[in-house]
């Protein structure tokens, strides 16, 4: 049975791109909620411009203030960091795990950072060993991993190059993102399988777009694979700006509900992520795409 961490994204890709700002408050009640349910990663906000991202304006402050709220927390806070100056200013307020990312599709990279595939992973990784320097918790990812919105198919080989790539820098945590929604089981397993066997200590996470129904299974293949950690976003809230079609991610109560009824999560209480999911949903004033929050628990 393999270890299982859900990573909470709902904070920074669930919002990211909503176009109504949610107040320092808001996020903070909602933070809270997270915490109550004993979830594990928390991912507060991202380091970038603040006028490009208005909603991830205030999360230098998000940081500070959640740190002197909680200085005994179990929870792991992490943050997105895009360059040098995100990575100073994730260190000065205080975020447990930086996370990075550079894409498999040369068109998703350029849009996203102005860079090639090749130039986007190097500087990752060297910003990502001065993490590791620093102390800190830190995981890379490879977005667009199983397609492009863009490009359409991805080859499997520049994922493991790029995977590789990570690996010989000394960077053992590492996911796999689905920007687009595209990835499918067979694939999703396949492709964790043979990754998983590149490195006796490789610890393998997982971020799925749920663009045609197929999240959830994907999920549920990277476990059977041997992945470790599992982002997800608040009501199913989310996606990428900067791919072709953006899609929401897999809801957190959906996932959570799944790996309970499985029997494979016990210290997770998903009555607060559903409660969570509603104020969400209350306070757009529109329906999710997630299902749990919607009809409660299979067993309650």
């Amino acid at each position: 049975m393999n270890e299982i961490k859900i990573h909470s994204v709902g904070l920074r890709d669930g919002l990211q791109m909503e176009k109504t700002v949610v107040p320092f408050d808001k996020k903070l009640e909602w933070i809270d909620k997270l915490i109550n349910s004993n979830i594990d990663i928390i991912q507060v906000g991202s380091f970038v411009h603040k006028e490009k991202v208005p909603q991830m304006a205030d999360s230098d402050d998000l940081f500070i203030e959640i740190n002197k709220k909680y200085p005994n927390r179990k929870v792991i806070f992490s943050g997105l960091v895009l360059n040098e100056k995100g990575l100073e200013r994730a260190i000065n307020c205080g975020v447990d795990m930086v996370c990075f990312g550079a894409s498999a599709s040369e068109t998703h990279s350029q849009k996203n950072t102005r860079m090639s595939v090749n130039e986007a992973v190097d500087r990752i990784i060297k910003i990502a060993q001065d993490t590791i320097k620093d102390g800190k918790m830190c995981q890379v990812s490879v977005q667009s991993a199983f397609g492009c919105g863009f490009e359409g198919d991805i080859d499997e080989n520049k994922v493991y190059s790029i995977v590789d790539k990570y690996l010989d820098a000394g960077i053992r945590l590492i996911s796999l993102a689905d920007t687009a929604g595209y990835a499918n089981p067979e694939q999703v397993k396949r492709m964790y399988t043979n990754i998983k066997a590149k490195a006796n200590d490789i610890e393998l996470a997982c971020h799925f777009h749920n663009t045609f129904g197929m999240g959830i299974a994907n999920n549920y293949a990277a476990y059977l694979a041997g992945a470790k950690y599992y982002e997800s976003a608040f009501g199913g809230l989310g996606g990428c700006p900067f791919t072709k079609k953006a899609t929401g991610n897999v809801a957190t109560a959906d996932l959570i509900e799944m790996f309970q009824n499985f029997g494979l999560i016990k210290n997770i209480n998903n009555k607060e992520i559903i409660e969570l999911e509603q104020n969400v949903s209350d306070y757009f004033e529109r329906e999710l795409p997630g299902y749990v929050y919607k009809v409660g628990n299979i067993k309650h």
